[in-house]
């Protein structure tokens, strides 16, 4: 049935409580590639506990992630995940994100529901925080296949300029072939990303990696060579998902430093071999 855009704005934000510790930040940290040469002082300290940083894409699945959000479950949202795309994401880190925490909460809603037509982008909105007070917040946006036509608006369409110059830093990250069943582990058990016959219904080869996998292999990427592997100094992130990746290829991570005290990063990330075919673009990493 098609989306009740009345009732899924009205509905009451959802609170529930997360937790985490030192294993859930190190399965994230494999599963988003770390640790690769094994022995690198500079991947140990994404892989040991007693010098661990935590890289703050974490906050996506810390807890339970937008999965603990249940934004599917919501009044007026009823979505085939076959047809769920994601198609952003963006993140703002007031704090750096403890190894380990309890008594946090995240507070999510939909903030947001735009009308493609053909298609429906629903905008999910978290907060969350603990006793000491906000930690991040977070917005996904998720693209439904024949989820339009309800009669809201298009939303923006306005996108940045691309850099119009080489970038200052190309560098290469291979996704292995199990990649997407070591990701999912940190909870995003959509079958789309292990299950070959799920994958075929939804209009796929096979099985394709996670979004927010590719999203955190980024911006590893970004940390470890433009902000001196030091993950605190990550302000915001935000992206728009334009393809898909599959288990195996290799990704080709472009970066642009900002002007003098701009404190900015694009960048744009392609599949390498598949003639740099865009998977993340109108990317910004903000930092410190």
């Amino acid at each position: 049935m098609p989306i009740d855009a009345a009732k899924a704005l009205a509905a009451e934000p959802r609170a529930v409580p997360l937790s985490w510790d030192h294993k859930d930040v190190l399965l994230y940290h494999l599963g988003v590639g770390a640790g690769v040469p094994a022995t690198d002082p500079a991947e140990l300290r994404y892989v040991l506990e007693d010098r661990l940083h935590v890289l703050p894409s974490f906050a996506t699945v810390a807890g339970g992630g937008m999965i603990a959000a249940g934004w599917t479950d919501t009044p007026g949202i009823e979505v085939d995940l076959a047809a769920v795309l994601h198609g952003g994401q963006s993140l703002t880190l007031h704090r750096p994100i403890p190894v380990r925490a309890e008594g946090v909460t995240q507070t999510s809603r939909i903030a947001a529901l735009h009308d493609k037509g053909k298609a429906a982008v629903v905008v999910l909105r978290t907060d969350v925080a603990d006793a000491d007070g906000p930690l991040w917040s977070g917005e996904s946006r998720m693209f439904v296949r024949g989820e339009g036509g309800f009669g809201g608006e298009r939303g923006a369409s306005e996108r940045p300029a691309p850099p119009d110059r080489e970038p200052d830093v190309t560098v290469e990250r291979p996704v292995r072939e199990d990649q997407a069943l070591l990701y999912r582990l940190s909870g995003d058990w959509n079958p789309l990303h292990a299950d070959p016959e799920f994958a075929a219904r939804a209009g796929f080869e096979r099985p394709i990696l996670h979004g927010l996998c590719t999203y955190g292999m980024a911006l590893k990427a970004v940390v470890d060579t433009l902000l001196d592997g030091d993950p605190t100094r990550v302000r915001s992130y935000t992206t728009r998902f334009s393809g898909v990746v599959l288990p195996g290829e290799t990704l080709r991570v472009r970066m642009w430093r900002g002007g003098p005290g701009e404190g900015r990063i694009r960048v744009a990330v392609g599949v390498a071999g598949r003639n740099g075919s865009g998977v993340l673009d109108d990317t910004v990493v903000e930092h410190a």
